[in-house]
């Protein structure tokens, strides 16, 4: 598949089963606090009817600072949670919960706010019974959800003996929420590591890859030292609001990503090495793998960084096959890099891989053993997307990302269903795949035909490059018209766009947790909005 990496759109607190809180200390009683009330409204940041993402502002109406405050609430029936992030939450049974402050927040100074959110399945409903610190979230009397038989009995100020107060680590059993950091972006594109934080995505991940290393002559290395580590950041890009200095040791989005770690322990960031672009290295890689893993394992452990990566991953395009160019190294190659690089890294790093999805007979799934790489993978990432696009400029105008075969597409099994079934059939685990979903559109212009398979006279602009833009910019520019084989298509004037949308990220979710997936990934970032709409859909999609 034709995909152009460098230009193109190309926390985990789940609360199902046991659920892990904080709760911190006797919470101030209202009557304390002085004139005011302390509340809790709740809104919706999104809504796309089979899921929402909720906001939640906690405010300090008082003359008085508020050391934690904790909330119970109901929510209507057919409402519930699947995560959350800066809040503890724990189930009290049915459609109840209690969320707390989270250790690391400051007191909350009078006149001031918080906010915490969460996925929820359903369309948006406010509760229907709510208490803060045991008055009304209206500022009220009020009485809080009842505890069903075999919860705790604690008060929200008075945790039980079993409550934590740290955040839990990441289930390695639990689903997966992996997206690619791309280090470009922070140019053109003006996304930073900060974006990460302020759009909600780093709470509802729980892996990030940053894109990319160089697979050079066999070797790892960097690819743009400027954007990695010596880029300074003033304090208002900063993640932490302080700025670098001049001579401390290391700067750029390497030193971001360490600073969102600490705001986000739960997240583990992978340095992933290749796309369409650099992958012509991993043919002489090929050729020594014990050397090439040495190369990679000494970067990626290099002592300016090592506390910033938890692993490598790899996106070779393609192994004994052609992307970008053509690749002959057989069909164990791929393999065989995969082993050194986990004799390399040992059990307590993650090895990863992105991965053809061209699910035809004798295609590129075909041409290499992926099953026999998977013992020594943490997971793989079939890159189910960019099946079509103008790189065709005449056509057919096709979605570049279908779940399914449909009544005319160009190519059958082009398509996310038809590589996971391959895959699947070929030995490789299911909770080993994650599915791939790209946060933004391809599309062509001259198209007179609203549904998809007419004629274009060429690729439709883009924001950055023909024929491809991002989500935030067609959500508004060219907004969906249509769906085909599981996800959109848009038709605008002369131009026709196929992409995904929240609803349709929502069916490919249910699909991936019908298929025991391992979770899911995303292409990239940058190309989501400002609130994170697009991986809300996936976080409250995957599940737990």
């Amino acid at each position: 598949m034709n995909r152009p990496r460098f230009t193109r759109p190309v926390r985990r607190l789940l609360i199902g089963g046991a659920a892990v809180v904080a709760l911190l200390g006797t919470a101030p009683a209202i009557s304390a606090l002085g004139a005011g009330s302390l509340t809790a409204s709740f809104t919706a940041a999104s809504d796309w009817g089979s899921g929402h993402e909720g906001k939640v502002t906690v405010t300090n109406g008082t003359d008085a600072s508020v050391a934690t405050w904790s909330i119970d609430f109901t929510l209507p029936a057919g409402t519930s949670i699947s995560s959350s992030w800066d809040a503890d939450i724990t189930s009290l049974g049915a459609n109840s919960y209690r969320a707390t402050k989270k250790s690391w927040a400051g007191a909350l100074a009078p006149g001031s706010s918080a906010v915490w959110g969460y996925i929820g399945t359903g369309a948006f409903k406010a509760p229907s019974a709510c208490t803060i610190n045991g008055g009304g979230c209206n500022g009220g009397p009020s009485q809080p959800p009842s505890s069903p038989p075999g919860t705790s009995s604690s008060s929200p100020g008075n945790p039980s003996p079993s409550q934590s107060t740290s955040q839990p680590p990441v289930d390695p059993g639990a689903k997966k929420v992996v997206g690619y950091f791309v280090e470009w972006g922070v140019y053109q594109r003006n996304y930073h590591v900060k974006n990460i934080a302020t759009s909600g995505s780093a709470a509802k991940m729980t892996h990030i890859l940053y894109a990319f290393g160089n697979p050079a002559n066999g070797r790892c290395s960097v690819y743009d030292s400027f954007a990695d580590y010596e880029k300074s950041y003033t304090a208002a890009d900063s993640v932490d609001g302080v700025a670098d200095t001049w001579d401390q040791p290391l700067r750029g989005s390497f030193n971001q990503l360490r600073k969102l770690k600490k705001l986000y322990p739960h997240l583990k960031i992978l340095w992933s090495f290749g796309g369409w672009t650099l992958s012509s290295g991993f043919t002489q890689a090929a050729q020594n793998p014990q050397a090439f893993a040495d190369s990679c394992y000494n970067l990626v452990e290099d002592p300016r960084w090592a506390d910033v990566f938890d692993g490598i991953d790899i996106d070779w395009e393609y192994p004994n096959a052609c992307g970008l160019s053509c690749d002959s190294s057989g069909p164990n190659a791929f393999k065989n890099v995969v082993a050194a690089l986990r004799a390399r890294f040992g059990q307590n790093n993650l090895v990863t891989a992105a991965i053809t999805a061209d699910g035809t007979a004798g295609g590129k799934i075909d041409a290499t053993d992926y099953a026999g790489a998977m013992p020594n993978l943490n997971w793989i990432m079939p890159m189910t997307y960019d099946y079509f696009g103008s790189f065709n400029p005449q056509g057919p105008t096709a979605p570049h990302s279908p779940l399914f075969n449909y009544a005319g597409i160009p190519t059958q099994n082009f398509n996310a269903d038809a590589a996971i079934q391959k895959l699947k059939s070929k030995g490789v685990p299911a909770n080993k795949i994650l599915f791939g979903v790209g946060f933004y559109g391809r599309g062509w212009t001259g198209v007179t035909q609203a549904g998809p398979g007419g004629s274009a006279t060429g690729p439709a602009p883009g924001t950055y490059e023909a024929g491809n833009d991002d989500y935030k910019v067609l959500k508004g520019r060219c907004p969906s018209t249509g769906t085909i084989g599981g996800t959109a298509y848009a038709k605008c004037g002369n131009e026709w766009w196929g992409y995904d949308t929240p609803a349709t990220i929502g069916g490919k979710m249910t699909y991936a947790n019908q298929q025991g997936l391992g979770g899911a990934f995303f292409w990239e970032l940058s190309g989501d909005t400002t609130n994170g709409e697009l991986i809300g859909a996936v976080r409250g999609g995957i599940g737990n």
